[in-house]
Order: C-alpha cells, then structure tokens, then sequence
C-alpha cells in the first residue's frame, strides 16, 4: 500500500480522503459492474469515452476496459487549437496501451463555423466578442454532438468522465461534457481518483499530471477555482458534503472562509447542471 500511495501523491494536505486498500478494491469493484451494469441495461455493444491525456478519462478508460474488455470500448480524441500537443499524446498513447479503437476528430472548424454562422445574422460584429466561455461551451457542445454521433454509429453507451470535484462545483458545460449515459468516477473526490487509477497500473506521469480544462487557454483547472484540488476536495467533503462550519473549515484547510464560501457558491449557482431540466407540477 504504501507504494501507491506515493505513487498517488507523496503527500495529502489539508485532508488525506483516499481508500484504505480494502475499500479501494472494493470501490474499483463497484465501479467496473457499474459500468457493465449500465452497458447491459441499454442493450448496446459497448462504451465509448472522450479521451483528453488527462487523468479522469484514463481512470475511466481503465475502469471500462476491466468492466467489458478492450473490444467493446471506443476512444474519441476532439483536439482543438488550445489543447496541448502532449495531452493529445497522452490520450493516443493510453488508448494504444489498453488497445482500444480510437478516432481523432478536429473541432476546429465546426466550433468556427457554428460562431460565424451567428456572426452572419448579428448586428454586432465586434472584434473580441466572443468571450472565453461562449468558445470554451459551443467547443464543449460540439464534442457532445460527435461522443454520441459516433456511439449511435458503433452502438455504444457514452461514459462521462467528471468526478465528484467537477460536477459539485460545476465545472462542466451543461449539454456539453456534462452532456452523457453516466458518470463513473461522478462520486470520486480527485484524489480518490488519482488512487483509482493508480491502482489500475495507470503510469505515474499520468496520475500526478496538472489537470487542464482544455476548452479556452486557462493554465490548469485550478486556475479557475481558485484553490488546488486537494483544498476544493476538502472544502467539499468537510463542508459542503459534511456540514463543517465554514469558519472550521477554513482553518482546517489553510483558506479563508471567503474561499470556502466561493465554493459554496459555485456549488449552488451550478445546481442546474446535476439535475433534469425542470417542469411545474401537475395540477
């Protein structure tokens, strides 16, 4: 044990939340019938999984590959223009290691066109205007246009790949990566599943590589959170997900309690995109 958790990370701070080894092969269990569980129930062949070089959807390639065998899962690369050569490499390189069929689609020019398109019937014109987020969100729908173009095509089940992190801040595209059959590692805090994929053999470059969200040119994910992963993750299980007072937590986790409450608030404010889109009630 003690081996992965330094491959996992040499060391957890502010809160240590990964499995004991029991619980760890217990929780990879789990997950593999999930997805067969979930494979099964829809009657197709296999998965298909949007693969970015990034650690969540390799564990999510491994854990598929366990679940159904390599044959019955499909990769799709959908590099854009700020995705980083290397990332592009990372992901080629884990579909050839699991063998897996892969497709590499360039979205470019269908995100380009969608924006002149409405360009074509606008009055404004301006230089600059679309900003970050309309790119990085019209990018995010294109690749859920094309995950389920191609799983139509092969007949396959499209496996998310947010984890518990992501989706309860938010950081998904509604209708975008957000846009999928099920979420596999949905219930993993990120540490967790850098531990998971450990497990799972996943190279150590891989398991300690800095997240990116690859949709407009931000550094790294953390960026936008404005805290690192371990902090959020522990800002999350403590408070939002525990009940800890805000105050509490943020001496626990080194932040200040407008830190924690910027959580909070993300957490709320995105409470749309992990749920159905409503309807009033019958009368």
């Amino acid at each position: 044990m003690a081996n992965l958790y330094e491959q996992t990370q040499r060391e957890i701070d502010p809160l240590d939340l990964r499995f004991s080894e029991k619980e760890l092969a217990a929780r990879v269990t789990h997950l593999t019938d999930f997805i067969a569980t979930q494979v099964d129930a829809a009657g197709v062949d296999g998965a298909l999984i949007a693969l970015s070089g990034g650690i969540d959807s390799t564990a999510t390639a491994h854990l598929a590959v366990e679940a159904l065998g390599a044959d019955a899962v499909h990769g799709i690369l959908l590099p854009k223009e700020v995705n980083e050569d290397a990332n592009m490499s990372d992901a080629e390189q884990v579909a050839r290691e699991l063998g897996i069929t892969y497709d590499v689609l360039e979205i470019d020019g269908i995100v380009d066109k969608i924006l002149d398109t409405y360009d074509a019937e606008s009055d404004d014109n301006s230089e600059g205007r679309w900003e970050g987020r309309h790119v990085g969100n019209t990018s995010a729908r294109v690749r859920m246009t094309l995950n389920y173009l191609v799983a139509n095509y092969e007949n396959k089940l499209v496996l998310g790949t947010g984890n518990r992190a992501e989706l309860g801040t938010g950081y998904v595209t509604k209708f975008g990566d957000g846009g999928v059959d099920c979420n596999p590692l949905g219930n993993l805090y990120k540490q967790q599943v850098r531990q998971v994929a450990a497990h799972l053999g996943v190279d150590e470059s891989l398991v300690q590589k800095t997240p990116t969200g690859g949709m407009v040119d931000y550094d790294t994910d953390e960026e936008e959170f404005g805290v690192d992963y371990d902090t959020l993750d522990a800002i999350l299980a403590l408070h939002v997900d525990g009940g800890v007072p805000a105050s509490a937590t943020a001496r626990f986790t080194g932040t200040s309690v407008d830190d924690v409450e910027h959580i909070v608030e993300m957490h709320e404010q995105s409470e749309h995109k992990r749920t159905p889109p409503s309807a009033p009630e019958p009368l």
